[in-house]
């Protein structure tokens, strides 16, 4: 490229000069900015603290395109059944080994292309919220509670598992709540649904209690930040106290409608302990007869899991236990 003011020549030679003399340096402190991560600095100073060991690894899944994973309906197939039927679409899909219903597609594809979605055979939702059933564990003839329900992912799953429950499905949203509608009549389940918001359940429920509750808290969602890159920008660090106190307002309103000898699991798509584990373990201390189940210890109560490249996203469950008196 030719220059052609040769007085700027010096110039730009002394800055090339200087930026190869200090070329490690300068790239360092890129490497410490917010662009060199697609990560507001907020962000990454609380994913650094929490997970000091982990965060590169964190940061580097959420830069990546999310993998699909699929919920096989076990009321019409087997999961080996339904990937035969996958497979002979031309389609590869992999097993999870903890979740005996999720199938990852080696390949995102369209929904239409999946053997029998149409007709309720199988459902996308992600593995790590699959998980839920695993710790709440539905049974038929039980009265179950899917609070912040929409979009109806974990609400037909319980009614895959345990078909004979009574599920009452609530979200804060209305307008969301039409998706919960359209999932159950495509899965061709049937639940009670409620618009009604979780700090005041006695507005949608009475004084009625449940032998289950699943309680999706509105979080932070940097767990499924490949799934909607957005919230690295919408979200602000301000938000995390005041989802966390949002959080803690609905499990206390929440619990005195939960059965003696009960079973209320918590679950959050966050990956910050003060929306997961800290705000159980404030729980546990304010709550005697709030019991943690096997999902953590008290040091850590909770399971915490983290994005992974061909993984589940970030997601949290802790299992509480009524105790009776």
């Amino acid at each position: 490229m030719a220059i052609k003011r040769p007085q700027l020549k010096g110039l730009i030679n002394g800055v090339l000069r200087q930026f190869q003399r200090q070329q490690e340096a300068f790239l360092a402190e890129f490497a410490e900015h917010e662009n060199r991560y697609l990560h507001p600095k907020w962000l990454l100073k609380r994913l650094q603290q929490a997970w000091p060991q982990q965060w590169q690894e964190i940061v580097e899944a959420n830069n990546q395109r999310p993998p699909m994973w699929l919920r096989v309906n076990r009321n019409h197939h087997s999961r080996d059944e339904w990937l035969a039927l996958l497979n002979e679409t031309g389609l590869e899909g992999f097993t999870h080994p903890d979740y005996p219903d999720a199938v990852r597609l080696a390949t995102p594809a369209p929904v239409h292309a999946l053997p029998g979605f149409d007709e309720g055979w199988v459902t996308v939702q992600d593995a790590s919220a699959q998980g839920c059933m695993r710790y709440l564990q539905p049974e038929n003839g039980e009265r179950i509670l899917d609070l912040c329900a929409a979009p109806g992912g974990k609400t037909t799953h319980i009614l895959e598992v345990a078909p004979q429950s009574q599920v009452m499905a609530v979200d804060i949203d209305e307008q969301r709540l039409s998706r919960v509608y359209d999932n159950l009549k495509r899965l061709g389940v049937k639940a009670e649904v409620k618009q009604g918001d979780g700090r005041f359940p006695e507005q949608w429920c009475g004084n009625e209690q449940f032998d289950r509750i699943l309680l999706d808290a509105p979080c932070s969602a940097t767990g499924v930040i490949r799934r909607h890159p957005d919230i690295k920008w919408l979200r602000r660090d301000r938000d995390i106290a005041e989802l966390a106190q949002l959080q803690a307002e609905i499990l206390n309103a929440i619990w005195g409608h939960l059965k003696p000898g009960g079973t209320l699991v918590y679950a959050t798509c966050s990956i910050l302990p003060e929306e997961n584990s800290q705000q159980i373990a404030a729980f546990l201390a304010r709550t005697p007869d709030a019991e943690l189940h096997a999902t953590g210890t008290p040091a850590s109560p909770g399971q915490q899991n983290l994005p992974g490249v061909e993984e589940g996203d970030g997601f949290f469950y802790a299992k509480l236990i009524k105790r009776r008196k």
